[in-house]
C-alpha cells in the first residue's frame, strides 16, 4: 500500500477559511435557498480560471476543497483512491446522471419564473447540490482520502472540458502554470511529491521534456512544492514561455 503523507496544504486564507462558505450555503440555504444562488459567482470563476490555467480553482479557491484539506485531512484515513472513482467510464456516467438530474430539477424551477419564488426555488437546486457533496464528499473524505470526490467531480469535469478548448485555440500555452522542476538531475526520486499530492500524483516520474508536470488533473496547489526536499519544483510558465516574456 502507497504511503501517503498527511501534510498541510494550506498557504493562503482563501485556502484556510474557503470551507466557510460550504457550510453557509449548504446549511444557511436551508432556511434561506436565495443563499444558493451565489453559487454561479463560483462556477463562473472555476470556468474562467480553467480556461485559462486548467485546475488552479480546485487547488486554490475552491470552497469544498477547503473544507477537505483544513477541516478533513486530519481526519482522515488518508488511504488510497479507489481505481474505480478515477476510471473515465465512471467519471463520464456521474456527470451526465448529474447534468440531467440538475436540469430536469431547473426546468420544474423555471415553472415558477415571473413570480415570487422562483429565486427561491432556483437557489434551492444549488443549496441541496452543496448539501450531498458536504455529506457524500465528507464520508468519502473520512473514509478514504480528502480528495476523493474531486476524482470525478461534475465541476472538475467541466474544468477539463474547458481547458481542453482553452488549449485548443493556443490560449493556455501563453497561460496556464504548471508544476516544474527546475533540475531532474537534482531529483531524488524520493517520491515524496506523491506521498503528499492531494490527488495522489507522481510527479517525480512524469515530467515532460521541458520540466513541466503535463497530467490534466494536477490543481497546482503547491503541496508538492512546499515539501520537496531539494526544492527543484515550482508552479511557473515553461522555460520557453518565461523567456518570450522577459524578452
Amino acid at each position: 500500500m502507497a504511503n501517503f503523507l498527511k501534510t498541510n496544504r494550506i498557504f493562503t486564507p482563501v485556502r484556510k477559511y474557503g470551507w466557510l462558505f460550504t457550510v453557509l450555503v449548504a446549511f444557511g440555504g436551508l432556511y434561506e435557498p436565495k443563499l444558493g444562488l451565489s453559487v454561479l459567482l463560483i462556477m463562473v470563476g472555476l470556468l474562467i480560471t480553467s480556461f485559462f490555467n486548467g485546475r488552479y480553482w480546485c487547488g486554490n479557491i475552491c470552497p469544498h476543497g477547503s473544507l477537505y484539506d483544513r477541516i478533513l485531512l486530519p481526519l482522515s484515513r488518508n488511504v488510497e483512491i479507489p481505481a474505480f472513482l478515477k476510471s473515465k467510464t465512471f467519471i463520464v456516467l456521474f456527470f451526465v446522471l448529474f447534468m440531467i438530474n440538475f436540469v430536469r430539477r431547473a426546468l420544474v424551477a423555471f415553472q415558477a419564473w415571473g413570480t415570487y419564488d422562483f429565486l427561491d426555488k432556483f437557489g434551492f437546486i444549488f443549496v441541496t447540490t452543496y448539501l450531498v457533496v458536504l455529506v457524500i464528499g465528507g464520508t468519502l473524505a473520512l473514509l478514504t482520502t480528502p480528495r476523493t470526490w474531486c476524482q470525478f467531480c461534475p465541476m472538475g469535469s467541466m474544468q477539463i472540458a474547458v481547458h481542453w478548448l482553452g488549449k485548443a485555440i493556443g490560449v493556455t500555452q501563453k497561460t496556464e502554470k504548471k508544476l516544474t522542476i527546475s533540475d531532474k538531475a537534482k531529483c531524488r526520486n524520493c517520491g515524496k511529491c506523491a506521498m503528499v499530492c492531494p490527488f495522489q500524483l507522481k510527479p517525480y516520474l512524469e515530467f515532460s521534456e521541458n520540466n513541466q508536470f503535463e497530467n490534466i488533473n494536477c490543481i497546482k496547489c503547491a503541496t508538492c512544492v512546499k515539501n520537496c526536499p531539494v526544492g527543484i519544483l515550482s508552479i511557473t510558465l515553461s522555460t520557453a514561455k518565461r523567456g518570450r516574456k522577459n524578452s
